[in-house]
């Protein structure tokens, strides 16, 4: 069970009755809300994209226990308490894959993401497919979409909002310009509590 604190309640309100009338369904809004709510910022309304539908195929895989992997630790730990607290999915970030060898050139998280997708995926088939969440590492990002165009599987939803100036604007259209369910703040902006927000706010409906 979920008992929020009175001022995160009073946030929500305060959040829901300044943001422009939008053409966003339920689920779409609540990630919204989350957004605004943790970067404190009602730009972010203008900057979020999502594909038709992926938010109700996020939920449903959730409920029927998809793993989440993460890129990196801090937003695993952002995601595991209210996985916990909802429907218990295995959260998981890429530095568990992290290791000395050879990794041809990709940045570690880039091979942790690439190695754990392979992992999870080979265990969760169909609607328990894994959920990818993005919020710092762009090469691990492009590298994913690369490996995922020879793959018979993809991806319950993609959140896509890694942070920073280099690559991060290139990351993310290569995401916008596949078919893939997701989640994405466009521009420079995004990070590890945005991103971990978004997934948030989709496990909150899963109770």
């Amino acid at each position: 069970m979920i008992k929020d604190h009175p001022i995160f309640l009073e946030s929500i309100r305060f959040i829901k009755s300044n943001l422009i009338k939008n053409n966003l369904n339920y689920l779409e809004n609540k990630v919204l809300e989350r957004l605004v709510h943790t970067s404190g910022d009602f730009k972010i309304q203008n900057l979020l994209e999502f594909s038709d539908g992926a938010c109700e195929k996020a939920l449903k895989s959730l409920k029927e226990g998809a793993p989440i992997l993460t890129d990196t630790d801090m937003a695993a730990a952002a995601i595991k308490s209210m996985a916990k607290n909802t429907s218990g999915n295995l959260v998981v970030s890429a530095k568990k894959w992290f290791n000395d060898e050879d990794i041809s050139g990709l940045t570690k998280t880039a091979y942790g993401i690439e190695k754990g997708w392979l992992h999870l995926s080979a265990k969760n088939l169909g609607f328990q497919s894994p959920i990818i969440v993005i919020g710092s590492s762009p090469t691990a990002l492009v590298n994913l979409l690369q490996i995922l165009e020879n793959s018979k599987q993809i991806p319950s939803l993609i959140i896509g909002m890694p942070v920073g100036f280099i690559g991060v604007r290139q990351s993310k259209e290569k995401l916008l310009n596949t078919n893939y369910p997701r989640i994405v703040v466009k521009s420079t902006r995004g990070g590890a509590a945005m991103a971990a927000a978004a997934v948030n706010a989709l496990l909150r409906e899963t109770i």
